[in-house]
């Protein structure tokens, strides 16, 4: 089997800080959780950035410099730059920090779609911030725009003009046939690394089934030219990971994704997650990829090359 990539999403526009106290938000918190990840074996750092004073989504350059840096001064991982953000952002908003840093990666959400997270706020009953239980119970009525326009906007933008690659996050059957549709105009080339996203309402729920059909139909849309890798939310996390390592495929951790290590017991880092999944993949016969083989497989223009 060829080497696997492990991808660390370190901190996130998902979860809110008072569903656990391990979950990054400060430039130090996030700078120290990523390069445990990175030494743990993470080969990619998917990096979102948050206010450090109210802790919610930030796209604020200042807040990402708060981290870059010192991640890209104490590290070899290829990071990774959200163009997501949050879906209450801009795109004018969650493009600032990826075009002043020119990151090797960046993460590309291939469609418009429902981001429903109201059912967690019915789960809390304590909040640290006053904008948390608002924010989540609001999106019951909250649409995730990514239009074709603003795909090919990033498309541009990031790859073309700033030599970024992508990480193709598809929540739905239908992104792919969306990714063909850039392929075929000449957005995108091969090697392509997707990302089948399970488990948030609004897109594919995390059956096992979802995923053996989305890797047939990217067989039959991308042939050889693409490899991918998957992401759980909470629970599902390790379970549907491991399948896809299994199959061949690649695998993303992180407390973005799940706060938890196992059923009822909070991480405290994200390098535990990390080390876990490496247990698992290893245990498999897999070889975990190190950065500059990433680099080598995904076709990155290099860490010497970012505005950092």
């Amino acid at each position: 089997m060829r080497k696997i990539l492990i991808t660390c999403a370190v901190t996130g526009s998902i979860h809110t800080p008072s569903m656990s106290p391990h979950l990054p938000v400060t430039g130090e918190q996030i700078a120290d959780q990523a390069i445990g990840a990175a030494r743990a074996g993470a080969s990619i750092l998917h990096l979102h950035a948050r206010d450090p004073d109210t802790g919610q989504p930030s796209a604020d350059v200042a807040h990402f410099m708060g981290f870059l840096p010192r991640i890209h001064a104490e590290c070899d991982a290829v990071l990774n730059l959200s163009t997501g953000g949050s879906a209450i952002m801009s795109l004018d908003q969650r493009l600032a920090a990826p075009k002043r840093v020119e990151p090797e990666m960046a993460s590309l959400n291939m469609g418009s779609m429902n981001f429903a997270l109201y059912p967690m706020a019915e789960r809390i009953t304590e909040w640290q911030h006053n904008w948390e239980k608002p924010f989540l119970e609001g999106t019951d009525d909250l649409v995730f725009k990514n239009t074709p326009r603003d795909i090919g906007r990033i498309l541009t933008e990031l790859g073309r003009d700033r030599g970024a690659r992508f990480e193709f996050e598809c929540y739905d059957l239908s992104h792919l046939y969306m990714l063909k549709h850039f392929v075929d105009r000449g957005f995108v080339q091969a090697p392509l690394f997707i990302q089948f996203v399970f488990g948030v309402l609004g897109g594919m729920g995390p059956d096992p089934e979802n995923l053996t059909h989305m890797v047939r139909i990217a067989d039959k849309l991308f042939g050889d030219d693409y490899m991918f890798s998957v992401l759980a939310a909470g629970r599902h996390q390790m379970p549907l990971i491991t399948m896809a390592a299994a199959m061949g495929g690649h695998v993303r951790v992180g407390l973005e994704d799940s706060l938890t290590i196992a059923r009822g017991t909070l991480a405290e880092t994200n390098a535990q997650q990390v080390e876990k999944i490496r247990g698992i993949v290893e245990g498999l016969g897999r070889e975990v990829a190190t950065p500059g083989e990433a680099r080598d497989i995904l076709g990155l223009k290099g860490a010497d090359r970012l505005a950092i």
